[in-house]
């Protein structure tokens, strides 16, 4: 694999409006109409793929393998969620962050968050060779 540079450190942010389309109702996960988990979480996935994926080589991304998170407290509908990635380990291809999501009002999650940066043709490659 190419050399991976990344320096622990790095941040990177993500944001989402809380809408009826990403609440526990919409998503399946629960019947309030509130931020769903999931979507909280994705917000957090994409603060770390904020932190990182525009400092890899061309051709390379990162994609998520594990999440550890707690999800503290409900946003209702109309609130903004932001969320927050921090780079806390890189050994070669695989990135730990502390990831963190607040509405404005308070904290709303936090968690540990792993990433594995791939090259992005041989692990299509691969995926497609599944189909086969």
């Amino acid at each position: 694999m190419q050399d991976i540079n990344l320096k622990v450190g790095l941040t990177g942010t993500a944001r989402v409006s809380v809408t009826k389309d990403n609440t526990a109702t919409s998503y399946g996960s629960g019947s309030v109409d509130v931020l769903a988990t999931p979507a909280m979480v994705g917000v957090m996935e994409e603060a770390a793929i904020n932190a990182v994926d525009e400092k890899l080589p061309n051709g390379f991304a990162s994609v998520g393998t594990r999440v550890d998170v707690k999800h503290l407290a409900a946003t209702p509908i109309g609130m903004n969620v932001t969320a927050n990635a921090e780079l806390l380990e890189a050994n070669g291809p695989k990135l730990k962050f502390k990831i963190e999501a607040y509405d404005g009002k308070e904290k709303i999650g936090e968690g540990i968050h792993f990433r594995y940066v791939i090259n992005l043709s041989e692990f299509m490659d691969k995926v497609n060779n599944k189909k086969r």
